[in-house]
């Protein structure tokens, strides 16, 4: 009987556990939705950014090319002419709970930082998430200039994204760092994402033109007022601002689509555990009744 006893326990014990993580589950798949809201809704503004500064940059890359003179591009295009000093850009989260989706990010961040010190370039991170910053702070404690909070643990708006564009801009007009790029996990699905590091300053023309159709690739002709150069200085700040904001969505949707798919995950390992136990303390019951009803029948013949 205490077998029993004890596997009663252990399945009210799972039961328990079972409710948390669906409930987990839930909360996540709320919070995921809500983000895929945001990048859905994003997205309209997003392309039509793309495309008019892709545009400008066709339209300003035609005419040096016809005019045999370079063209005036902004200091965010160009950078500032070295290419030494790096900013790493963590996003993490601050909870676990998602498998492998922190580590898979501090592992992207230490690989691609291993690589520049390689190539002899200076580098600087900064960590937003409590995970990744514990995963990273035991090798690169000298390199870390600041840690926060992970800025999607009560949903991205666009003024966050604004703060670190700020933040990054002014060291980049400082010329503390020469290139920035940003580790995080890029969404594709629920099921699937991809830990990416993305440069975003300076920005290159290949992130303006993969966005334009392909009528803009042929001999088009197109006229902007103001003239070009300026327009297109006007332009990317707002681009580079939306290119991290777009970042920051994508980071908080592929965080909660590993926490809902984890969360699903030990429900249904917690289900199946419940079923093999009960099962297991269905037969050990009977055979404790059946052990019983032998002795009875035993001790009556007896008599």
């Amino acid at each position: 009987m205490a077998g029993l006893k004890e596997l009663r326990g252990r399945i009210e014990a799972i039961k328990s556990t079972e409710k948390i993580t669906s409930a987990m589950k839930m909360v996540a798949a709320s919070r995921l939705r809500r983000a895929q809201d945001v990048l859905d809704k994003s997205a309209v503004y997003r392309d039509n950014l793309y495309l008019t500064a892709g545009r400008l940059w066709n339209i300003i890359h035609r005419r040096q090319k016809d005019q045999s003179r370079p063209a005036a591009l902004p200091v965010l295009c160009t950078g500032n002419g070295e290419s030494k000093k790096y900013l790493l850009v963590i996003l993490s989260s601050d909870r676990g709970l998602c498998g492998s989706y922190n580590a898979m990010i501090a592992r992207a961040a230490m690989n691609r930082t291993e690589e520049l010190k390689a190539a002899g370039k200076e580098v600087k991170i900064i960590t937003l998430g409590n995970r990744g910053y514990n995963m990273l702070k035991r090798h690169y404690q000298d390199e870390i200039i600041r840690s926060a909070e992970s800025v999607a643990k009560q949903g991205v708006d666009y003024e966050e994204a604004e703060a670190l564009a700020s933040e990054v801009l002014t060291m980049f007009e400082a010329r503390e760092i020469d290139v920035c790029e940003i580790v995080y996990g890029h969404f594709r699905s629920a099921m699937n994402r991809e830990v990416q590091s993305r440069q975003i300053l300076p920005l290159t023309p290949e992130m303006l033109m993969d966005e334009l159709p392909d009528e803009m690739n042929g001999n088009a002709f197109f006229e902007s007022e103001p003239e070009s150069g300026v327009m297109l200085n006007q332009l990317m700040p707002l681009v580079f601002k939306e290119a991290v904001f777009d970042i920051m969505i994508n980071s908080q949707a592929s965080e909660q689509g590993a926490r809902m798919t984890s969360m699903d995950n030990a429900t249904r390992n917690a289900g199946e555990m419940i079923a093999r136990l009960t099962l297991k303390y269905n037969r050990l019951r009977q055979t404790a009744i059946t052990t019983e009803l032998v002795e009875i029948i035993a001790g009556a013949e007896a008599i």
